[in-house]
């Protein structure tokens, strides 16, 4: 693309900035790694505490029978499944922040039992993917920014949010059960999706019924309510059991800086390629040729706006950000596009990026069906915000 660029349209400047960007996004790797130290020596220190207190244990019990069928090779009370179910729920109520390190422990101790150590397991896979297109109920940062740029509503974007990340779930789900030959048909696992099922319809139904500045509040304070209640409840466990709780968060600490420092070159390797590929001017180059597709279909292309940040979600979190941020400023925080880039930002979580920070905790390099599986997750994701956003807001 860049040499094209340079030849047949006398672009000067384009090896200059994909030099530029392979230098920005490896110092912009380094910083996310660094900037990870403390909160996985907390976060990682906190789950230290919940596991010697016997709490993780407890959370675990609930969701042993699902995740024994999904994942049959993980043993029943296992650390990896209270780390699995502590990352989930992180992610379900939008704290990145935790969800994050809680992901890294989950993957670590899910390593333990991997007879391969530098490839993928099954349960490893299915794990990520779920990571990826979790379920987030509480996208408070997507309110924040639509808020800060104007827009008359800014919760209006919840519920289709909500459909969206469910939609990308299931997909996920699917297709690591295609690939991994997991009977869905379980009477167990319809059990447990059913009940998911009519939780997000009874939580949809209770936020949908407040007012915009209250809908808001509430679910801030909510999501922040629950996290610091379990750190809370940890700590009073150990108290119980007398375990020493500072001695047991510095044993999880020293591993979270560890960790920290592990993620550094395969942070580097990904972000570069991010940073390559959006310099040549290809991910450019795929949504005019979108476009030009929709054009000549006849379709109402209002969707396309939004591609650019839709097709760069899955390498990078930060780069999908600031082009829905952009799109709303450009185009209007209320406008078609404004909002799908809105519903696009809130409906995945950016695959590769999790996959370099995950698998790369853990020295897996070859990760078999992971990336397929959680693109069509992010696929499954982006299509339903499309006709999510024609539904509502069309």
């Amino acid at each position: 693309m860049a040499l094209f660029k340079l030849v047949f349209i006398g672009d000067q400047q384009i090896f200059a900035d994909i030099m530029a960007a392979l230098f920005a996004m490896s110092k912009s790797a380094f910083e996310i790694s660094i900037g990870l130290t403390g909160i996985l020596a907390l976060w990682l220190g906190i789950m230290r505490i919940g596991e010697k207190s016997g709490f993780i244990q407890l959370l675990t019990q609930s969701l042993t029978p699902l995740f024994s069928r999904l994942m049959p090779e993980v043993p029943k009370g296992h650390p990896a499944l209270g780390a699995m179910v502590m990352n989930i729920s992180a992610n379900a109520l939008g704290l990145d922040n935790a969800a994050t390190p809680l992901g890294i422990k989950a993957m670590q101790e899910l390593q333990t039992l991997n007879p391969h150590p530098e490839t993928a397991s099954n349960a490893q896979i299915l794990f990520l993917v779920l990571n990826t297109s979790g379920v987030t109920l509480f996208p408070v940062t997507i309110f924040t920014y639509r808020a800060q740029l104007g827009a008359a509503n800014p919760t209006d974007v919840f519920i289709p949010i909500l459909i969206a990340t469910y939609m990308s779930t299931l997909a996920g789900l699917l297709a690591v059960a295609f690939v991994q030959k997991i009977n869905l048909l379980d009477k167990v696992i319809l059990a447990y999706l059913g009940g998911f099922t009519l939780l997000i319809g009874g939580i949809l139904a209770y936020f949908s019924s407040l007012p915009q500045q209250q809908m808001l509040e509430q679910s801030a304070s909510i999501s922040n309510f629950i996290l610091f209640s379990l750190i809370i409840t940890f700590i009073l466990g150990a108290i119980n059991k007398e375990i020493n709780a500072y001695d047991a968060f510095i044993e999880g600490a020293k591993e979270g800086f560890q960790t920290a420092i592990t993620l550094i070159p395969y942070l580097v390797a990904m972000l570069a390629a991010i940073g390559v590929f959006r310099a040549s001017g290809a991910l450019d180059l795929l949504a005019d040729l979108a476009r030009a597709t929709v054009h000549y279909f006849l379709l109402d292309d209002r969707f396309v706006d939004v591609l650019p940040t839709a097709l760069i979600k899955p390498f990078s979190g930060s780069g999908a950000r600031a082009m829905m941020i952009d799109t709303m400023k450009t185009l209007g925080a209320d406008s078609f596009a404004g909002r799908l880039s809105s519903i696009v930002q809130g409906s995945t979580e950016t695959t590769f990026y999790v996959l370099a920070i995950y698998f790369g905790a853990v020295g897996i390099k070859r990760i078999r069906h992971a990336p397929a599986c959680g693109i069509i997750a992010d696929l499954a994701g982006i299509v339903a915000s499309i006709f999510v956003t024609y539904w509502f807001f069309g």
